[in-house]
């Protein structure tokens, strides 16, 4: 008798849904570590949050939401509402890295992301993902999952608001990305450079 495919049993890395479902449980973490930091400690934590959503939102608009338009019953529209979460929280979370973790409303901005992450991570498990593994084979998720691993390490580091296809990704992803490194490192290298 065949085993029916159910969400635990898919936790493996090398499946899409799996490494995707981590990939939430980290983020979960990681506003935890944020939330419980102060001072440089939370600017730290911050632009690791900050990094880590963007590269994660970036893989899924290349990789997923596309297959899952394209085998999902409904999946225009299942796409669609998963893209226009991730535009608003995009939006909050390019106003909070320009006002910075010392700004006074950092703290119900982060419970306001916060909160929209963890609601869109779970509308994204319930309407996607427990289709895509309905709807797809393993073989065709090993492969989503080699697709978002090498999307992942070529995406943009920060949030760009208004970039939620895989074809604007595609168009300007490669120069946004190389920019936000860059950012990323004279950022790194001035606040090293302060703590002299």
């Amino acid at each position: 008798m065949a085993k029916s495919k159910t969400m635990p049993e898919l936790m493996d890395e090398n499946d899409v849904v799996g490494l995707l479902i981590r990939q939430h449980a980290t983020i979960r973490d990681m506003f935890d570590e944020v939330e419980q930091a102060t001072g440089d400690a939370r600017a730290e934590a911050f632009q690791d949050l900050v990094r880590f959503l963007a590269v994660h939102e970036t893989a899924e608009e290349e990789i997923v939401h596309p297959y899952a338009r394209r085998a999902l019953d409904g999946g225009d529209a299942v796409v669609d509402e998963r893209l226009r979460e991730e535009n608003e929280a995009k939006q909050l979370l390019t106003l909070m890295e320009e006002r910075g973790t010392d700004d006074a409303s950092f703290p119900s901005h982060l419970q306001k992301l916060r909160m929209a992450v963890e609601e869109h991570a779970r509308a994204e498990e319930r309407y996607e993902f427990a289709q895509l593994v309905r709807e797809t084979s393993s073989a065709e998720r090993r492969t989503m999952a080699l697709g978002v691993k090498a999307a992942e390490a070529l995406a943009p580091t920060h949030p760009h608001p208004g970039v939620e296809s895989a074809t604007k990704n595609v168009l300007i992803g490669t120069p946004t990305a190389m920019m936000d490194r860059v950012r990323d490192v004279v950022r790194q290298a001035m606040g090293r450079k302060g703590r002299r």
